[in-house]
């Protein structure tokens, strides 16, 4: 049976590289955003390549979470797929995942926004998805009874291979060293909106060094971090830190 990991993960949040990392494991195969396409035709959300995304997707909600809650496509024992709170505008929710194993990856909001101010990408707090993010984590607790996992960016970058066994052992599956690593480029299981927005985890091969300073933002780039700070600091009380 497959075991399905469930990562909910803002936008401009390490998430790709992460999903790189997962996709290094021989037992693992990883999706991308699934929801895009259903977010997109939704919403009408003006993103770039929005139309092409469309085209390309399956964009039923109820379609995708079916075959997200199915076996891994190519028999893999490990299904890791890659989730953004703010695509769940449709009838689908976390609720509907049960049997997968929910972890979430948060990152400052302050270094969101810069990452969209340096794609000069206009953002707005609900796509950061912080307040969904808690949502569902909150019901994900409740369901449970305890904390699922939470792993910051900020961490994962300072000590990678550390962070990354502590996720693991939170997820009952077995650490593998193949995860610090991965081969440039593109994958073949990215979205097509990789072509705009995974340029530096393409030239890459492992996970970055630890971050600098907090960056600056103008105004309009700032106020949008900040509506999301409280959400980001209730998450942080849940971090895994080894």
């Amino acid at each position: 049976m497959t075991i399905r990991i469930a990562m909910w993960s803002g936008p401009r949040n390490l998430s790709t590289a992460m999903m790189r990392s997962f996709s290094s494991r021989a037992d693992t195969f990883v999706s991308d955003e699934p929801f895009y396409g259903a977010y997109l035709r939704k919403t009408r959300d003006p993103q770039p390549m929005a139309e092409e995304v469309i085209a390309d997707m399956d964009c039923d909600w109820h379609a995708v979470a079916s075959a997200q809650n199915g076996d891994a496509p190519d028999g893999s024992s490990i299904w890791y797929q890659k989730h953004m709170p703010h695509h769940m505008e449709g009838p689908v929710s976390i609720l509907d995942f049960p049997n997968s194993r929910h972890a979430f990856l948060i990152r400052d909001p302050i270094r969101v926004a810069a990452s969209y101010a340096n794609k000069r990408t206009a953002v707005r707090p609900d796509h950061l998805g912080t307040a969904r993010q808690r949502q569902y984590f909150e019901m994900e607790a409740d369901r449970l009874g305890h904390a699922p996992p939470v792993v910051d960016s900020a961490l994962i970058l300072t000590d990678p291979e550390i962070v990354l066994r502590a996720l693991c052992n939170a997820l009952n599956i077995a650490w593998d060293p193949t995860m610090l690593n991965w081969k440039k480029g593109s994958h073949a299981q990215d979205g097509i909106w990789g072509a705009h927005w995974y340029d530096k985890v393409n030239a890459s091969t492992g996970f970055g060094g630890a971050p600098g300073p907090l960056p600056e933002l103008d105004d309009e780039y700032r106020k949008t971090a900040e509506a999301c700070r409280e959400d980001y600091e209730f998450m942080c009380k849940y971090v895994i830190r080894p």
